[in-house]
């Protein structure tokens, strides 16, 4: 029996995020501080305060959430004496989490992480005018089924299977009237539910390559040092701990395919039965469940997620 971290991405973010969390426990405060600082902004008082429509911006909700993991993972180390290298077997992280998962496990600075991710943020809303690209939800369909609905309705233009979720939930994104094709093909090819998603950007497809070509600068400027467990990456669904296959990986992640149910599934099937979402939302621990039979799927983003992780490890037991 082994337990993995999985940190979550875009779409879990909330006015309030994290705040509860700070208020409780100095070593979590001092994280926010920290990429306030880094950022020369008060992010903290965004999440906190918002407006929802200010973190909701893409430069804004990705080191939201990253700050959130890692605040959480700063007061598991010192009130529960977690210790990552010693305590789990891999981290993953989706999309965006992919960062907050490597900064977990020391490959990044936080501060290089919040940097990072808020440039990830700006130049992915930066890379396709607003209202040319979009994302759709398909339901009921396999991922295979949802590639091939993805090539019929590209038609010459972008259309891919962007994030493939589990549970029979894949994403797809492109230029827009490619995807409302999908939407109409999905549903005549028997989707349980095919809709389109209300998004800033079209994520994780080729017209992301802007963005890919800033992450790649942004991404040659910082130290990388090898996780302290191995990240198991988007884009591979596999492990990893080179950084130089670290900084490749994040790069194609920018528009290649989110692989979130195959890396569960390469977990579970290295002995994880235990999966803890680190942060904002339960999402996550909610696929990993429909992903495979008998995993659970603990979320930790509040003090008394936190409470109860640390009587469990006093106890000696997995929550």
């Amino acid at each position: 029996m082994s337990i993995a971290f999985v940190f979550p991405g875009q779409g879990s973010q909330a006015v309030g995020m994290g705040k509860a969390l700070a208020d409780a426990f100095p070593a979590a405060k001092q994280v926010f501080d920290q990429v306030d600082a880094a950022l020369g902004e008060p992010l903290s008082k965004v999440m906190w305060e918002g407006p929802a429509e200010t973190l909701t911006l893409t430069e804004n909700t990705q080191p939201a959430l990253l700050t959130h993991s890692l605040a959480v993972m700063r007061v598991l180390e010192i009130e529960a004496g977690f210790d990552l290298k010693r305590d789990a077997a891999y981290v993953a992280g989706h999309s965006l989490g992919e960062y907050s998962a490597l900064a977990a496990a020391g490959a990044f600075t936080v501060a290089d992480a919040a940097r990072l991710v808020c440039i990830r943020g700006r130049a992915m809303q930066k890379a396709v005018p607003v209202g040319v690209g979009a994302m759709a939800a398909l339901l009921g369909l396999e991922f295979e089924q949802a590639v091939a609905v993805a090539a019929e309705a590209a038609q010459g233009q972008v259309c891919q299977a962007s994030n493939d979720n589990g549970g029979g939930q894949v994403v797809v994104s492109g230029d827009k009237a490619a995807v409302e094709r999908a939407v109409e093909i999905a549903k005549a090819k028997g989707a349980r539910r095919a809709m389109m998603l209300t998004v800033s950007a079209p994520f994780h497809c080729a017209l992301m390559q802007p963005a890919a070509d800033a992450m790649a600068e942004a991404l040659a400027g910082v130290t990388v040092r090898p996780p302290v467990v191995p990240l198991v990456a988007n884009v591979a669904a596999r492990p990893i701990t080179d950084p130089a296959e670290i900084v490749r990986r994040l790069i194609e992640q920018v528009t290649g395919t989110v692989r979130w149910r195959e890396s569960v599934v390469h977990m579970a099937g290295e002995g994880v039965t235990t999966f803890y979402e680190v942060g904002t939302g339960k999402v996550l621990s909610g696929l990993v469940k429909r992903i495979v039979d008998g995993a659970a799927g603990v979320a930790i983003g509040t003090p008394d997620d936190v409470v109860a992780f640390r009587d469990g490890a006093r106890a000696g037991q997995r929550i």
